[in-house]
């Protein structure tokens, strides 16, 4: 079972050794790894570091998620401002 407290999005790059992450319900929060299982790791400790950093800073934490969810996509491309 992966223990998350919060969702997670890992994208897949063009870059085949290289995703990314982020969580929806934690804002502020990305990361990268090298693989989804390194995602998930570099994400379970870098939302509690992210967490103990808002409570040092006085911000708000959100509430956990009751059913954290783990999706992996692509990766979505930026909008194009010209």
């Amino acid at each position: 079972m992966i223990d998350l407290k919060y969702s997670l999005v890992i994208e897949a790059t063009d870059d085949p050794t290289f995703f990314g992450f982020y969580s929806p319900d934690l804002e502020g929060f990305t990361g990268v790894g090298h693989s989804v299982e390194d995602c998930l790791y570099n994400a379970k400790w870098g939302m509690e570091e992210h967490v103990a950093l808002l409570k040092e800073q006085g911000l708000p934490v959100p509430k956990h998620a009751h059913a954290p969810k783990i999706v992996i996509q692509n990766e979505e491309p930026l909008a194009r401002t010209a």
